[in-house]
């Protein structure tokens, strides 16, 4: 773990490694390396620079070696480093005029791994998860939307990995907030609810794929056509509810192409610009409850 302030005082336009860089008279260079408990570079940790009042002033992610390099106004800074499958790291740091805050390696340890869902019978709890939606329209702006009735169960195997799931979902309770635009989905150009009720995603590989990341793989049937489909899942962990309940939880999210499910209506605005993206990025926050207690 590196000291408080780290290294303060070498000029930042001076020889070294920052030998060349322009920096404000009004800033300075703060900088640390990242390391795991081997000392090995965490490439892609994610780092949040905030000020002494909390405001976010520079966020983003360690380069391949993990290092982290930038130009802030001079001034006291709290640094939040966190990486998937470590503990957060929080520090402070102090950086003057024209000089180069180094707070040297910053070394995060591993997180002892969240304990998974009992084997057993547990079921998605509508009220407590969402499941949304969203797309691109006209090329530029971003439309969000949700499926608001929705059931599912997860059978939670001895391992894990022997785990499966099964999500019904009513088409016809797709909201974007637009009553216009909800019926055009639903209609024969898109969903067709009349013909194909349901969205159905049904799964039995679970994947882990390191610290709390799954892939959860499985069959999507939409619109009466069945793709696989890999879900990008991070698993929260459990936890008690107002009543005493034990919940679990994660997030997942994946991307969904339209043609791959017959969903072909278009249209072309001037230019030969698509009023729908064809690609609709799905993200779910889930809870799930044993069965007896749903």
């Amino acid at each position: 773990m590196f000291g408080l302030f780290g290294k303060r005082g070498a000029g930042a336009s001076r020889g070294g490694p920052l030998a060349g860089l322009t920096v404000p008279s009004s800033a300075g260079v703060l900088s640390c390396r990242v390391l795991d408990p081997v000392s090995e570079p965490v490439r892609q940790a994610e780092f949040v620079v905030s000020d002494t009042a909390g405001r976010k002033v520079l966020a983003g992610e360690t380069d391949p070696y993990g290092s982290l390099l930038a130009t802030v106004p001079a001034g006291e800074y709290r640094l939040a480093v966190t990486a998937e499958g470590y503990t957060p790291y929080h520090g402070n740091a102090v950086v003057a005029e024209s000089a180069h805050a180094s707070l040297g390696d910053v070394l995060l340890q591993v997180a002892p791994p969240q304990p998974l869902p009992e084997p057993g019978d547990w079921e998605i709890d509508p009220t407590h998860s969402q499941i949304g939606f969203t797309a691109r329209h006209i090329g530029l702006a971003r439309i969000h939307g949700r499926f608001n009735s929705f059931a599912g169960a997860v059978r939670i195997g001895e391992r894990m990995e022997r785990s499966a799931m099964h999500v019904v979902i009513d088409a016809a309770s797709i909201d974007t907030g637009v009553r216009m635009r909800d019926d055009h989905l639903r209609s024969a150009d898109f969903l067709d609810v009349g013909a194909f009720p349901t969205l159905e995603f049904y799964s039995e590989r679970f994947v882990h794929k390191g610290g709390s990341r799954w892939a959860v793989t499985g069959a999507l049937t939409l619109h009466g056509v069945s793709r696989t489909v890999t879900l990008d899942t991070q698993y929260l962990g459990l936890g008690n509810g107002l009543q005493g309940e034990t919940r679990g939880a994660c997030r997942a999210t994946t991307e969904l192409h339209r043609e791959d499910f017959t969903l072909t209506w278009q249209t072309l605005l001037a230019r030969g610009i698509a009023a729908v993206g064809s690609s609709i990025t799905i993200d779910l926050d889930v809870q799930i409850v044993p069965k007896s207690q749903a």
